[in-house]
């Protein structure tokens, strides 16, 4: 959600600063977790793959988020961070998050609120996932605007397709419609804003 936005942010100096080129796997689905991160630079998307092998983009990471929480203290990681541009993270260790829980005992309901919030996102994408693709997409949509808030959902149509397991021309149309009908904006091909919140979640009935 946009208010655990920059929350960890003055607990950097725990972690450790990593510098990470396009295309970098941060972890991958199913490695047993070492810790977790946060974005302060750049953007990373979150992936799952499904039991038939089929790869979902299911979320993209605002800067000043948290990522990877279900690592922590040898978690397994319940899907992969691929870096998506030239990025800057900060990794926590699970000895980080225990310092930093013991010297700021705040920290620790900030680190819980935000692992419960992405396994309710999971939970949430997987029931919706044999939906109609509009259904789809609406719910995939309104989680992303929670998470940025009102800045531009930063996803392209080729990952909207690729999260639905349908055609780009499919996610176009469907994008085509909402526009007209005021519930979204389109910056180009690779953002959206949702300008009708109340709009969008009355497609979820």
């Amino acid at each position: 959600m946009a208010s655990l936005r920059y929350q960890w942010t003055p607990f950097l100096l725990y972690g450790k600063k990593l510098e990470s080129s396009k295309h970098t796997t941060v972890y991958s689905q199913g490695e047993t977790g070492k810790g977790f991160y946060y974005l302060d630079k750049g953007s990373v998307k979150i992936t799952l793959l499904s039991d038939n092998g089929h790869e979902r983009t299911i979320d993209y990471v605002p800067t000043g988020g948290l990522f990877g929480e279900h690592g922590a203290y040898n978690g397994t990681y319940l899907t992969s961070a691929i870096t998506t541009s030239p990025s800057v993270l900060h990794f926590f260790s699970d000895d980080a998050l225990s310092r930093v829980c013991r010297e700021h005992p705040h920290a620790a309901i900030l680190f819980t609120n935000s692992q419960i919030f992405k396994v309710r996102l999971l939970a949430e994408i997987i029931a919706y996932q044999d939906s109609p693709v509009e259904l789809q997409m609406a719910n995939f949509l309104l989680k992303l605007t929670a998470v940025h808030g009102d800045e531009h959902v930063p996803i392209d149509q080729t990952s909207f397709a690729r999260y639905i397991d349908t055609s780009r021309i499919t996610v176009n149309k469907i994008l085509q419609k909402w526009r007209q009908q005021g519930l979204i904006e389109l910056a180009g091909r690779s953002t959206i804003r949702v300008v009708n919140v109340a709009g969008v979640r009355a497609i979820l009935g």
